[in-house]
């Protein structure tokens, strides 16, 4: 089980955008996929439309993961059946803001982690939709988390929140979980027409280098469309849909190689990206 958070430390960037994207192409691919709704703002589990039957959500898993409550906490997502699978959702809630304190304790930042290790035979992809902020719920996130997937938008405050972001993974990778790494830099909303864009675009790479990684999204009605109506974003109609499909596959692919996931299980490694990543939950967590 490969586990991604999508993460920003800047509101506002379409981040649970991005995270139903990923959503719907690894629906369409088959992939026994997981998203665990780790914002209080709940607006992937909208996206999923699933709601836990008995109630559960992830403010009870983060509360007590015994394996009866993290069960409970999944739903199944309304999207229904892909070419080979479907999309389970750890439903969210506004009640996990009383568990996002700016200075958790050890036992709590694991806690996310322990809830993973019940369901690990169960998906082989795990995507978590982290709250725009680096206190409790987002550390919590990635000590669970093989990479993190950093959204940003091509302005300036935006790729100043991205280094903020990746200096903070990588302290909480030498911290807390040695397995932890950056996926990259998810650039949304780009509009390649803007003269602002391109240089901001530009300035990522700079800085960035092969972190960011392609293709930039850019900002179409038809992606809100279909998330408004709680369908995967491969479902629906039109080329502007196609094109935001195509452009989350080739995402998704990067995601594959770096977790070793179905057809690039034998892929060799090219760069960080591709390092094998510590299979089994726990077993990156630091003795600090």
């Amino acid at each position: 089980m490969f586990v991604l958070s999508i993460s920003s430390l800047k509101g506002g960037v379409g981040k649970t955008t991005v995270t139903l994207g990923l959503a719907s192409a690894a629906w369409a691919r088959g992939l026994r996929t997981l998203v665990v709704d780790l914002d209080p703002q709940s607006d992937v589990s909208t996206g999923l439309d699933a709601r836990a039957q008995d109630g559960a959500t992830i403010s009870d898993v983060l509360r007590s993961p015994k394996p009866s409550t993290v069960r409970a906490a999944i739903a199944r997502s309304a999207w229904g059946e892909g070419s080979r699978g479907v999309i389970d959702l750890m439903v969210g809630s506004p009640a996990a803001l009383s568990f996002d304190t700016p200075n958790p304790s050890i036992r709590e930042i694991w806690r996310l982690e322990e809830a993973l290790a019940v369901v690990e035979e169960d998906y082989d992809l795990v995507l978590i939709d982290c709250p725009p902020s680096l206190n409790a719920l987002t550390r919590t996130a990635w000590a669970a988390s093989d990479r993190v997937a950093v959204v940003t938008e091509p302005g300036l405050f935006s790729v100043a929140a991205a280094d903020r972001a990746l200096r903070a993974v990588d302290e909480i990778r030498r911290e807390l979980s040695p397995r932890l790494q950056p996926l990259g830099i998810i650039v949304n909303r780009a509009k390649h027409q803007s003269l602002e864009h391109q240089f901001r675009l530009g300035e990522l790479r700079d800085m960035f280098g092969p972190l960011v990684l392609s293709p930039a999204l850019p900002e179409r009605t038809s992606l809100q469309q279909a998330q408004g109506a709680a369908k995967p974003v491969h479902l629906w109609p039109g080329s502007s849909a196609e094109e935001m499909a195509a452009n989350f596959d080739k995402l998704l692919d990067r995601i594959m190689r770096a977790g070793r996931l179905g057809t690039y299980a034998e892929a060799p490694a090219t760069g960080d990206d591709e390092a094998p990543v510590t299979r089994g939950r726990q077993r990156g967590r630091s003795n600090t």
